[in-house]
């Protein structure tokens, strides 16, 4: 299959954020063009929550997701591991759920999400009462982190994010870096976005990533928010993309 464009998106702020109408559009417009254009969900949502909304008619049937921030790496219509992928993560991550639970137990300024997924744990954080000893904690236990939104702490293997399962992913389909755009909203996006691919921070995005993408010449700032950046953001890139004007036009 040749495709002419990949789009590999967040989806709450971006991709899920707009009107009805307007999603409506986009997303019956990707799914004419299954064909040209490969659909990647690039997100913190678990797998089995993406699913859901894709079965419920929410979202259009993706190509592949990437879910749990990079960890955990799906097919996109029967949501199952695209398994020489996955494994590679699974034995970086070393059941590190309890290890990581265990471990910061006692630390001040955390508290876990009402969630377990498989190859990260989430956190919720106080930023006037997380201490840095906390985060140091974490590297020295090898593993990454990413904070977000001033409230989110995920815990991630070491090496692994939404920009390092993309670029593996990528490189597994035989895909030219040349066809690809990326597009977030906050700071665990920006590992899509120091992948160096052509990427879309559209309007609403978190400031603090604003801040730096100012930094990196790969990276549209939209002044729209959610798919009307995402939207705006291929119109900019379309002289790389010139059969895919469509997806920009309402």
């Amino acid at each position: 299959m040749h495709y002419q464009l990949v789009l590999a998106t967040d989806l709450d702020g971006t991709f899920l954020e707009g009107n009805a109408q307007t999603k409506q559009y986009f997303y019956s417009k990707l799914a004419s063009l299954c064909e040209q254009v490969l659909l990647i969900y690039t997100t913190g949502r678990p797998v089995a929550t993406v699913k859901s909304f894709c079965q419920r008619g929410y979202l259009p049937y993706p190509h592949f997701v990437l879910g749990d921030h990079g960890t955990h790496i799906v097919g996109g219509m029967d949501f199952t591991p695209v398994s020489h992928l996955q494994d590679t993560i699974s034995l970086t991550w070393n059941n590190g759920n309890q290890t990581l639970r265990d471990l910061l137990q006692s630390e001040p300024g955390i508290q876990l999400q009402p969630i377990d997924p498989p190859y990260r744990v989430a956190y919720y954080y106080d930023p006037h009462r997380l201490e840095s000893k906390t985060l140091e904690k974490i590297h020295q236990a090898g593993f990454d982190y990413i904070l977000s939104c001033d409230m989110y702490l995920d815990i991630l293997p070491k090496g692994v994010n939404k920009g390092s399962s993309l670029l593996n992913l990528l490189d597994d389909l035989k895909i030219s870096h040349e066809i690809v755009v990326t597009s977030g909203d906050s700071l665990n996006d920006l590992p899509l976005f120091q992948t160096g691919l052509k990427s879309i921070a559209v309007g609403n995005s978190e400031p603090k990533l604003i801040e730096i993408v100012k930094q990196l010449n790969n990276v549209y700032h939209s002044q729209f928010p959610g798919i009307l950046g995402i939207m705006d953001g291929l119109q900019h890139y379309k002289k790389s993309h010139p059969n895919m004007d469509c997806l920009c036009e309402n």
